[in-house]
């Protein structure tokens, strides 16, 4: 009775969550993770955290990444996919032999880099990179996918310096992250993460509220500026990469 009652305290938190982080994947094209795994960390270890919302990542990329693939720049794409292979490979590695509380910490760590970034002021001139960070954001991207389920912003943070139009740029990130979520939900199947059954159960009930949220993000959308929306998501994950640390810590 009471491992019933806990799940369903369980679900009454991820499925929001899963639904919040949706919104942002649906306007931004990446960070759902960066909002669905700290918080749901809190409530469920983070192995069964990555393994669930992976499921739930993987439906909102196939909507988000193939809605427009004439738009993405194939040469930005194809420079970055085997590196987020290469992290991908490391990733598993590092997520496998990690130990809990020096990943809670460095979840938290990441989150936190993450969002005093997005908070950072960006002048109107930004020195346009070259085409061999691909490889480091590829590489950076995999393995934060696997370990942390966030391979979006460093993609989103190189494909922003590419000198491409917002609609290049959205194409190309969605196909991108598409790649990373699909190497991550093949890895996590191969190690075993994606056998257990209460995930597939849990899925049920996080992948509709996720549908859900990319629904509400297109009525946002013309609501409210992406600045806005992401300075607002920089405070939350401040507040929720400080907790995992303080949890990580005590």
């Amino acid at each position: 009775m009471s491992d019933l009652l806990a799940q369903h305290w369980q679900l009454l938190v991820l499925a929001p969550v899963g639904f919040a982080g949706s919104v942002i994947f649906g306007i931004t094209g990446f960070g759902a993770a960066l909002i669905t795994i700290p918080i749901a960390t809190h409530v469920v270890p983070l192995p069964f955290a990555l393994a669930l919302f992976v499921l739930m990542d993987l439906v909102n990329a196939l909507r988000i990444g193939l809605e427009n693939p004439r738009n993405a720049q194939r040469a930005e794409w194809t420079r970055l996919v085997p590196m987020i292979l290469a992290g991908t490979v490391a990733g598993v590695t590092l997520l496998v032999n990690l130990p809990r509380q020096m990943a809670t910490f460095a979840l938290g760590a990441f989150v936190i880099a993450f969002a005093l970034y997005s908070l950072r002021r960006h002048g109107e001139s930004r020195a346009r990179l070259s085409t061999g960070w691909a490889w480091v954001a590829g590489f950076a991207g995999g393995i934060t996918s696997t370990v942390f389920g966030a391979g979006g912003p460093p993609y989103a943070m190189y494909l922003s310096q590419r000198g491409l139009s917002k609609e290049q740029y959205r194409a190309t990130l969605g196909l991108a992250t598409l790649t990373s979520i699909s190497l991550r939900t093949v890895a996590f199947l191969a190690t075993g993460t994606l056998l257990d059954a209460r995930v597939w159960l849990y899925a049920l009930a996080v992948v509709p509220a996720g549908l859900l949220g990319l629904w509400a993000a297109g009525h946002i959308f013309r609501r409210i500026s992406r600045d806005a929306l992401m300075r607002v998501v920089a405070l939350m994950l401040l507040a929720s990469g400080g907790s995992l640390i303080v949890r990580s810590l005590a």
